[in-house]
């Protein structure tokens, strides 16, 4: 819920602004489900939420992906994807592989949580190679799954996170055995290798250090994302209004 507030230029200025939580926020979960209160409360001067949250910052008219990354992700992803980054740059690794760890948890941090290797793939995969979205794609699944060949455990945090008994699903399986299998293996493999499974605060790392490699392999539309017309378009559009009624 926002309250009323002075910035004339904002949609809705002057009213009081109620968030409607999406379902997939809280479901199963202890929260209530509000919709009935919150429509209850509807009254001159008091509208659902749509347009531009002034508790937010405003993006840009065309915004490109690092004003997602400064304004829309989350703290704790921010440092996750640029340690991620750094850790394969460091090591020399090829650009692709780079660009494709800097963005593996774009959805985690800015849009959801479940199937986010598939739903971050979905985000990017029209401005960025193939094999980089399939690298984020498949991370996914291959996270679940050793490679002793290349060095890769079973992560200790996991058992902390989902506990000892944890079993992925039956499609997670099917899609690791199936990226073993493909030509483009490492590039996702990789991804997991260079990923940090703690999410401890790590040191600062800059942003600007991958502004080169995503000139070179992230094309930006000159709309802006979210406004291009791709079919991908509205993801992006629900990171810059995640409070929309509608």
């Amino acid at each position: 819920m926002s309250d009323n507030d002075s910035n004339t230029d904002h949609p809705q200025a002057g009213c009081r602004r109620l968030i409607l939580t999406p379902p997939v926020g809280w479901r199963g979960t202890d929260a209530p489900d509000t919709e009935s209160e919150i429509l209850r409360q509807l009254a001159p001067g008091t509208v659902l939420m749509m347009g531009d949250n002034p508790a937010l910052p405003r993006m840009p008219a065309r915004p490109r992906l690092l004003d997602f990354f400064k304004y829309r992700i989350t703290d704790i992803t921010f440092r996750h994807l640029l340690t991620s980054g750094k850790r394969a740059l460091d090591a020399g690794e090829d650009d692709k592989v780079v660009l494709a760890c800097l963005l593996h948890d774009i959805a985690n941090g800015m849009l959801l949580r479940t199937d986010h290797g598939y739903w971050g793939a979905q985000m990017i995969a029209p401005y960025v190679d193939e094999e980089v979205a399939w690298a984020v794609e498949n991370h996914q699944a291959l996270r679940y799954y050793a490679d002793e060949s290349v060095g890769y455990k079973y992560p200790d945090s996991y058992v902390r996170f989902f506990g000892p008994d944890y079993s992925p699903p039956e499609y997670i399986r099917v899609a690791a055995e199936a990226a073993r299998k493909h030509r483009w293996y490492m590039s996702s493999r990789l991804v997991t290798l260079y990923d940090i499974y703690f999410f401890e605060k790590s040191e600062p790392i800059e942003l600007e250090i991958f502004t080169d490699i995503i000139g070179r392999h992230f094309r930006e539309p000159k709309e802006g994302l979210g406004f291009d017309g791709s079919r991908v378009a509205h993801m992006w559009r629900t990171a810059i209004w995640p409070n929309n009624s509608l």
